[in-house]
């Protein structure tokens, strides 16, 4: 059975299958290692640009979570109108773990040349430049089980990157 990921930014869709996740019961995380599941990959990926690292930000959590709870019920790839910087992630089925959805907007860094600041024609590379915006200080996630069985991600980031015409580091 495949696994149909999609990734959504305010400008493109596009689709990655991947084969299904073994099934095996796994532990809860408790909150501190939910904030480092979230938290120790980005600020990996930042510290490889020379970036400092991303905090933890309770108030961005609770945006996040209501903002998912309003999705609970269609799992809708769509973004909420705040200031923040936002990045989503759904995933078919509830096997969908934080490092999958954290993997899944790093790899975008194969899009992005950052000689042109562009992403590759047809590409997103949105969710990988909001991630190493320099000046983003504070990052917020949460992930829910939708009410299609379905994983959603969603991680909010203040300031947000992604200005138009900067470069992200």
């Amino acid at each position: 059975m495949a696994k149909f990921l999609i990734f959504v930014s305010l400008v493109t869709v596009f689709f990655l299958f991947s084969e299904a996740n073994a099934t095996a019961p796994r532990r809860a995380l408790s909150s501190a290692d939910t904030i480092a599941a979230f938290l120790v990959p980005q600020n990996t990926v930042r510290a490889k640009l020379g970036l400092p690292p991303l905090q933890w930000s309770n108030n961005l959590v609770k945006f996040a979570k209501s903002y998912a709870n309003q999705r609970r019920g269609d799992c809708a790839l769509i973004h909420s109108t705040s200031n923040y910087g936002e990045n989503l992630f759904w995933g078919k089925g509830n096997q969908w773990t934080i490092s999958d959805a954290i993997a899944a907007w790093a790899a975008e860094q194969a899009y992005y040349t950052y000689s042109t600041n562009t992403c590759s024609p047809g590409a997103d590379c949105t969710h990988y430049t909001q991630m190493v915006w320099r000046t983003t200080q504070r990052v917020g996630c949460v992930k829910i089980i939708c009410n299609s069985g379905d994983t959603f991600i969603i991680c909010n980031y203040d300031p947000h990157g992604n200005v138009i015409g900067s470069r992200p580091y």
